[in-house]
């Protein structure tokens, strides 16, 4: 590993929370991440993708091959060079955001979800946002059809840092007016899914994103138990693995470019028939070591927790926010998605459950976090990689 991407401070302070046997795991995730991209590649079909990692195919950094990418750690290591770090990122550590997107509102009064999100749905997030201290920013929270709609929505009515979708031409041109207004403003792609392959759908607008030179906000979303192997550094490695190919690709169409790693790993319930259980306590640690890694690279990174598998705001669903949260308080994060609004598997934005998260984000603290048994290195992880390659965990 490149040692000069490093923030030593933050290697100092993972020790200190984490344990040293946890992040010499961590460090090794950052390597199995590597080997994956090497050995394994992305499949990709994008020209200006293919077209620009090509051009390291003479030095031996980078091969394509038959609409695939293989990237050697030495291309990977080059490209997080360029990545502006955390000093001067606009978004302090330990951030609490409404957001994801969830498709339909929850209706507190009649006790079922289903709704379908309105304007009048946004502008009453955005307004929340803005006028509470513990809210540092947002995300679409619902989403609309009309996407230029909802950042126009978004811009107007909170000033707090925001992110949304950019998926035509249209909406790219009106996030460009934006951001030369204003500064804090994230574009979120999912470039891409299981088993290593671009979302081509999205890979487009990817690049124009890109080349306007808007911050990117590179999610991925691997389970462990279906997409990567179920332990923890092994579905970290399989997550870190396709963020990098995203940062390692808008580096290298415009060098510079602000990433921020939205790596999500999540965790299929076999209890549940193999649905992703938000409302594990293994959930958010692993979105919290997901944060430490990057942390440690220097990299601005948005994780989830404080999340649930409740169909209704129970107490469960408070409980399981506070203890999300705390665990956040207590390890440190950056930024972190999820933790307030939203119901069982992120489908229902709940306003009631939005109010009283924040009320319990207001009081509480690292003495309230479960006590959690944080994880080592386990060789099965990269193991199980290796000789599933591209297969799928269940399929």
């Amino acid at each position: 590993m490149d040692l000069k991407r490093l923030n030593e401070r933050q290697v100092e302070t993972s020790r200190s929370l984490l344990g040293k046997e946890t992040v010499e795991m961590l460090l090794k995730v950052h390597e199995d991440a590597q080997w994956i991209l090497e050995n394994l590649g992305v499949g990709c079909k994008q020209p200006e993708i293919q077209e620009v990692f090509g051009k390291f195919e003479a030095e031996g950094l980078a091969v394509v091959y038959e609409d695939r990418v293989y990237i050697t750690s030495g291309l990977v290591e080059q490209s997080l060079k360029g990545v502006p770090g955390l000093e001067n990122f606009f978004v302090p550590m330990n951030s609490f955001f409404i957001g994801g997107t969830a498709p339909y509102v929850y209706d507190d009064k009649a006790g079922n979800g289903g709704l379908t999100p309105t304007p009048e749905h946004v502008a009453r997030i955005c307004k929340i946002a803005e006028e509470n201290p513990v809210v540092a920013g947002m995300g679409r929270g619902v989403k609309l059809k009309d996407e230029v709609q909802q950042m126009n929505i978004m811009a107007e009515h909170c000033s707090k840092p925001i992110y949304f979708a950019v998926t035509s031409d249209v909406s790219l041109a009106r996030a460009k007016e934006i951001y030369k207004h204003r500064k804090n403003i994230m574009i979120v792609f999912c470039l891409t899914r299981p088993p290593l392959e671009v979302n081509e759908n999205l890979s487009e607008h990817f690049v124009k994103v890109v080349k306007a030179g808007l911050p990117l906000f590179i999610s991925a979303m691997p389970m462990a138990g279906i997409s990567a192997p179920y332990c923890y550094n092994g579905v970290l490695a399989m997550t870190h693995a396709e963020v990098l190919f995203g940062i390692c690709a808008a580096q290298l169409l415009n060098p510079g470019i602000i990433c921020i790693h939205a790596g999500l790993p999540t965790i299929a319930d076999p209890r549940i028939e193999y649905n992703p259980n938000y409302g594990l306590i293994s959930h958010n640690l692993l979105n919290i070591l997901m944060a430490h890694l990057n942390l440690m690279l220097d990299l601005p990174t948005f994780q989830s927790a404080g999340t649930t598998h409740e169909e209704h705001p129970t107490d469960r669903a408070y409980a399981d926010a506070r203890a999300g949260q705390a665990l956040c308080l207590k390890y440190g994060v950056h930024m972190i998605r999820h933790p307030f609004a939203f119901l069982r598997y992120l489908i229902d934005f709940s306003f009631a459950k939005l109010e009283k998260a924040m009320w319990i984000a207001e009081e509480v603290t690292p003495k309230d976090a479960p006590d959690v048994e944080i994880p080592g290195y386990d060789e099965r992880g990269i193991e199980s990689i290796q000789r599933l390659g591209l297969g799928m965990y269940m399929e």
